[in-house]
C-alpha cells in the first residue's frame, strides 16, 4: 500500500554535465531553464495526478534540477535507494537524448527486475530504436498517455499481458519489439489538470521533499507558472515539433484538444490562492475559435484576475481582441514568435504567414490596449535565411522603436534554432525541400551530438543559406546589434549593455579556441578542454540577453497567508482521503481493471 507504483526521473540534458566541458552556448538563453535543461514536461505532474486519484504512490524526482542545484548529488545513489513498481523517464524534448538513455542504464544496473518505460514527444518519434536499448522496457506514444500509464501499471501490478494496452510499444521476452496501435486520442483535455499544480504542492507533504518537484533552478526566486491551453495545434510551422504535420505523425493528432473556460478558470483561481507570481497561458487559446474566447474572457472578466498574464499569439489581432483583453485582466503581456522580419521567409516557413503591417497593427493594438510587456521573438537557422537576412532583424528592430517612441514595451530577443531541428516537424522530414543538410538523424547520433565540445557542432543541421559557422556567427553579430540597439534606446541600462557585449564577444573567441583545440591530437584535446571549463561555464547561460529581460512583473512571490493556509491545509486532508482510498481498494483489490 505504501510501495511507490511509479517514480517519474528527469534527466538532464547530457547525464555528465558536471565532468564534461561542453560550450552549450545561447541554445537556452531564451527559455527559464538553464543548458542541463532542467524544466521537466508538465505532462508529467497530470499523469501523477491522475495516477494518486486512482490509488498509485507516484513520485516525481528531478534529477537534472537537483544536480544543477547540489554539485555533489549523487544520482546512482539515489537510484539505488529507490524500489518502485516501475520507472518513468521523459523524452519530450530531444536535447534530452543523452541523459535519459544513461538514467535508464543506471536505472538497470540497480534494478536489473524492474520496468523502465519512456514518454514524451520524441520519445514517441523514436519509440522503436528506443525500445531496442536494453535498458528500456516500454515506450508510451502519444500526447495524452494518462490513462494509458494507468493501464500499464495496472498491468504491471497484476502481471497482466500488455499485448491490448494502446499506444504502448513493447518488448517480448525474446527481445521481438511490438508496437500496439495508437488509438487513445482524447478529443478534450477536461479529464485532468495540465500541469497539476495540486499534486505538486501534496508531494511535498507526502514525500517531504520540496526540491525533487522544483521545475528549474530559479524558480524559488521567481515562481512563474504556466497552464497549458490545448496539446496539438492549427498551425504549420515547418520548423517546429509541436505543428499541426507533426502532432499527426507524432500522435496520430488530427485536430488539438482544448481545455475548457471554464476549467482553465478554475486552474487561474487555484495559482492566484497561491500567489501573485505571473501565469504563462501556453498556446493560443483563440485556435478554439471565437465562441471559446469570448466565453474565456468573460469569465476572467467576472474573476477579476489579479495576476499578470501572458498570452501567446500565433496569428494577429486587433482593437477587438485586445480592448476585450484589457477589459477582461487588468495586468497582462504578450509573446510572439516572429522568427523574421522578412515576409517572403516567414511565408515560406508558415509561421505568420502575413505582411509586416499586420504584425505593426497588432503591436500597435496591444500597446494602445495597455499591454504592459510584448516580447518579440527572433531566430537565425531558419529556412531560406541569409546571413544578412539573419543580423538585419536588429533593422527592423529599429524601424519598430522609431514607430512607436519613447515605448520600453516592446522587449527584442534573438537565439538559434538549436541543437536540433524537431523530429516530426516538416523540415526534419523533408530537409531538402525546406534548404536543410541533416546531421543527425536517429536518437543514437542527437545523443553523441549533444556530447560535442561546443554549440556549433552540437548543431544538427546546416542550411543551404548557411553553414554552421554562419549560423553561429550570425547569432552572435544579431546579438551584438540587438543589445547595441536596446542600449540605445533605453531598453537596458549601461552595466547590462556591457556586461552582454563583454559575454558575447568572449563566446566567440571561445568558439575559435575550441575549433583550435580540435586541430590538436585526440590525446591531447580533452585535457586541453578542461582547462577551458571556467570560461565555457560562464558563457553557457545568459550569453546573448540578460537574466530578467524575459521576466515578468511580480507583485509577490507567495499568495496571502489566509487563501494560502487554506490551499495548504485543503491539500493535506486530499492527501489523507487518498490514503484511505488506497487502503480501500486494497483491502477490495477493484481498482485494477483494464481500460479499454
Amino acid at each position: 500500500m505504501f510501495r511507490k507504483d511509479l517514480v517519474f526521473l528527469h534527466p538532464p540534458s547530457v547525464y555528465d554535465f558536471r565532468k564534461d566541458t561542453i560550450m552549450f552556448g545561447p541554445i537556452s538563453d531564451v527559455v527559464p531553464s538553464s543548458p542541463t535543461f532542467e524544466m521537466y514536461p508538465v505532462g508529467i505532474t497530470s499523469i501523477a495526478d491522475t495516477l494518486e486519484q486512482s490509488g498509485y504512490n507516484v513520485q516525481i524526482i528531478n534529477l537534472a534540477y537537483q544536480m544543477l542545484r547540489k554539485p555533489g548529488y549523487d544520482v546512482e545513489k539515489v537510484i539505488a535507494g529507490l524500489n518502485p513498481r516501475m520507472f518513468a523517464i521523459d523524452l519530450h524534448w530531444l536535447p534530452h537524448a543523452h541523459g535519459s538513455v544513461e538514467i535508464a542504464k543506471i536505472i538497470k544496473k540497480y534494478h536489473p527486475d524492474t520496468p523502465v518505460v519512456f514518454g514524451g514527444l520524441s520519445a514517441s518519434y523514436y519509440h522503436e530504436e528506443l525500445a531496442g536499448f536494453p535498458w528500456v522496457d516500454y515506450v508510451i506514444r502519444g500526447d495524452s498517455t494518462e490513462e494509458v500509464v494507468r493501464q500499464l501499471i495496472a498491468a504491471i501490478r497484476k502481471r497482466r499481458p500488455v499485448d491490448s494496452i494502446p499506444n504502448l510499444t513493447w518488448k517480448k521476452s525474446d527481445g521481438q519489439i511490438v508496437v500496439n496501435p495508437l488509438t487513445y486520442v482524447p478529443d478534450n483535455m477536461d479529464y485532468t489538470a495540465i500541469p497539476s499544480y495540486k499534486y505538486v504542492v501534496r508531494s511535498v507533504f507526502k514525500y517531504a521533499n520540496l526540491h525533487n518537484t522544483i521545475p528549474y533552478l530559479e524558480w524559488l526566486k521567481y515562481p512563474v507558472t504556466a497552464l497549458l491551453a490545448s496539446r496539438g495545434c492549427t498551425q504549420n510551422c515547418s520548423i517546429c515539433g509541436g505543428s499541426q504535420a507533426a502532432y499527426k505523425k507524432i500522435c496520430n493528432r488530427d485536430k488539438p484538444a482544448f481545455r475548457s473556460p471554464k476549467v482553465l478558470i478554475e486552474d487561474i483561481l487555484f495559482l492566484q490562492k497561491l500567489g501573485q507570481a505571473p501565469i504563462f497561458i501556453l498556446n493560443d487559446f483563440r485556435m478554439a475559435g471565437p465562441e471559446f474566447t469570448e466565453e474565456f474572457l468573460s469569465l476572467l472578466e467576472k474573476e477579476n484576475i489579479k495576476n499578470e498574464l501572458v498570452f501567446e499569439l500565433f496569428f494577429p489581432a486587433g482593437d477587438e481582441f485586445f480592448g476585450r483583453l484589457a477589459e477582461a485582466v487588468p495586468r497582462y503581456s504578450i509573446e510572439i514568435t516572429l522568427e523574421s522580419h522578412i515576409e517572403r521567409i516567414r511565408k515560406f516557413n508558415g509561421k505568420l504567414p502575413v505582411s509586416n503591417e499586420k504584425i505593426e497593427q497588432t503591436l500597435e493594438s496591444a500597446l494602445k490596449h495597455k499591454c504592459r510587456k510584448i516580447d518579440i521573438f527572433f531566430m537565425t537557422g531558419i529556412p531560406k535565411q541569409s546571413f544578412e537576412d539573419a543580423v538585419s532583424a536588429a533593422d527592423y528592430c529599429r524601424h519598430l522603436l522609431e514607430m512607436f517612441p519613447g515605448e520600453t514595451r516592446l522587449c527584442f530577443f534573438i537565439a538559434p534554432l538549436a541543437p536540433f531541428l524537431d523530429p516530426g516537424c516538416l523540415a526534419f522530414e523533408n530537409p531538402e525541400k525546406f534548404g536543410y543538410k541533416q546531421f543527425y538523424r536517429t536518437l543514437e547520433e542527437h545523443r553523441q551530438g549533444l556530447r560535442q565540445p561546443s554549440w556549433k557542432y552540437i548543431l544538427s543541421y546546416e542550411t543551404d543559406s548557411m553553414t554552421r559557422d554562419e549560423i553561429v556567427e550570425a547569432t552572435y553579430e544579431s546579438a551584438l546589434r540587438l543589445n547595441k540597439l536596446k542600449k540605445e534606446f533605453g531598453l537596458i541600462d549601461e552595466p547590462l549593455y556591457a556586461d552582454i557585449e563583454y559575454r558575447i564577444n568572449m563566446a566567440r573567441d571561445i568558439i575559435h579556441e575550441i575549433d583550435d583545440i580540435l586541430k590538436l591530437p585526440e590525446s591531447e584535446q580533452k585535457e586541453k578542454m578542461l582547462q577551458m571549463r571556467k570560461k565555457v561555464e560562464t558563457v553557457n547561460k545568459a550569453t546573448i540577453c540578460g537574466n530578467d529581460e524575459l521576466k515578468w512583473p511580480v507583485s509577490e512571490r507567495f499568495g496571502n497567508i489566509f487563501p494560502l493556509f487554506k490551499v495548504l491545509v485543503g491539500l493535506f486532508f486530499k492527501e489523507w482521503a487518498l490514503l484511505f482510498h488506497r487502503i480501500r481498494l486494497n483491502l477490495t483489490d477493484k481498482d485494477f481493471r483494464a481500460i479499454k
